[in-house]
């Protein structure tokens, strides 16, 4: 395991934080998410990689 192999161990809190607000973080998820998430578009002709018949 790579964390064991540098010497550290997986930790989990003990209980949430007293601040949290699950209403919040909701619909942090619903609204901010979507529009900060990066979706990826396939290549396609013309694609920069230079092994591909189309970018010749």
């Amino acid at each position: 395991m790579l964390l064991k192999r540098h010497g550290w161990s997986w930790q989990q809190p003990a209980r949430r934080a007293i601040e949290r607000d699950d209403c919040a973080v909701e619909l942090w998820k619903k609204e901010v998410w979507p529009q900060v998430k990066v979706r990826r578009r396939p290549a396609g002709p013309g694609s920069s990689v230079r092994t591909r018949p189309a970018s010749r």
